[in-house]
């Protein structure tokens, strides 16, 4: 077969890694369910630890299952090598630990997902790491917050919830100016719609759990490399702290990602075509969306992106009690948190995945209280949108008169 590499995204996402089994020729990947490996002789289980011998010795180090998931993620990101990790935080936890040490200093996106912000600052820091967090939309405010101890400019784009777009690009000439690295959570584009390595970062890390898998059924991280030496680095953490995959999640993670060209494509138009609806709704204050005109950051998302994605946010007019309202009032959408699922989930990040940042820098980093955010899955539109519309008049009727 040509090189996979070469193909269009739509072939590469169903093909990459997928190879018909050696042993049976099963054309799905098969579960190897297993803890431990048999070598033929001493000899073969000596070159093996060795690393003279690529075969597998036991699943925490390796296992076909999950190998064929990195190979898949490693192709569609670009990069020279993948590490699947037992949950995203799993997989950022391996970035950090590998890549930080005493003394070292973070920048990141301040309205970057919670959990990653939360362990730098209350864990990390008892370990003598530091980290400034900035609206990284503004190349600006990264460079103005980098030192002479900066290891890692760690972004999300498209930020959550703000939907806030930051140049990668200028992200990485600005952390590489100063000898430091550039990883990125590509988590809400996914790699059909963003490639972060080609355009200059280091490291990509992603939440499996979301578009990759695509419904709401397994959790899993990854970490892709743009270099042997960095990829090398993190796998010998990855594997001494022993977050890696189980090779049933990976398979259901394998399976899932062959759809994630369709299941996008559906759930961007979906999400569009709601966005403009609510954009003009006398009940919404504002949304944010990067592929609306209005976005801030939409120039940016033409250029480095290939659509703007099924996730975004708005605010209900009369704030929290409406917002309240409003995703008590909803029947379709679900009220949950995660994302990029086949279904459409909504949530209120203030009370619930950002609850644990204190209000005032949850606020300075754009999560006000009106802040609804919502992934819009792949049902009919016209249904989604009656849904939204029926709540939307709870929600004005949840606002006191005067108010």
């Amino acid at each position: 077969m040509t090189d996979i590499r070469r193909m269009h995204p739509a072939t590469r996402i169903i093909h990459a890694g997928q190879h018909p089994d050696p042993a049976t020729g099963a054309v799905s990947t098969p579960i190897y369910q297993t803890s431990t490996f048999a070598f033929k002789n001493a000899d073969e289980g000596a070159a093996r630890f060795q690393g003279r011998d690529p075969g597998f010795k036991y699943t925490r180090l390796g296992n076909p299952t999950v190998a064929a998931l990195e190979e898949c993620l490693a192709i569609l990101e670009g990069g020279c090598g993948a590490l699947g990790a037992a949950t995203g935080m799993a997989a950022i936890n391996t970035v950090y630990v590998a890549l930080l040490e005493q003394g070292a200093h973070v920048v990141g996106t301040d309205s970057v997902y919670g959990p990653s912000r939360l362990v730098l600052e209350n864990e990390y820091r008892r370990f003598g790491v530091a980290s400034t967090w900035v609206d990284s939309s503004k190349p600006e405010n990264v460079a103005a917050a980098m030192r002479p101890s900066t290891k890692m400019v760690y972004i999300e784009t498209p930020a959550n919830p703000t939907m806030k777009l930051t140049d990668i690009a200028a992200c990485a000439d600005i952390a590489h100016a100063q000898g430091a690295l550039l990883v990125v959570d590509n988590t809400f584009a996914s790699p059909v719609l963003q490639q972060p390595l080609a355009l200059g970062a280091d490291v990509v890390v992603h939440s499996l759990t979301k578009y990759i898998n695509g419904h709401t059924d397994v959790v899993g991280g990854a970490i892709v490399s743009s270099s042997p030496a960095l990829h090398d680095r993190l796998r010998k953490v990855h594997v001494a702290f022993g977050g890696t995959m189980d090779p049933h999640q990976a398979w259901l993670i394998l399976r899932g990602v062959k759809t994630l060209g369709l299941r996008m494509e559906r759930a961007q138009a979906n999400s569009l075509e709601i966005a403009r609806l609510l954009e003009a709704h006398p009940g919404v204050a504002w949304v944010l969306h990067p592929g609306l005109p209005s976005h801030p950051q939409h120039a940016l998302m033409l250029r480095q992106m290939a659509g703007p994605g099924a996730v975004f946010s708005f605010g209900v007019k009369g704030g929290l009690e409406a917002g309240k309202a409003l995703i008590d009032s909803v029947k379709l959408a679900t009220l949950a948190v995660s994302l990029g699922g086949v279904e459409t989930l909504i949530e209120h990040p203030a009370s619930m995945t950002h609850t644990g940042m204190p209000k005032k820098e949850r606020e300075a980093a754009g999560i006000t209280d009106d802040l609804v955010r919502i992934s819009v899955g792949c049902e009919d539109v016209r249904d989604l949108i009656a849904d939204l519309e029926q709540a939307l008049v709870k929600a004005a009727a949840a606002v006191p008169v005067g108010a």
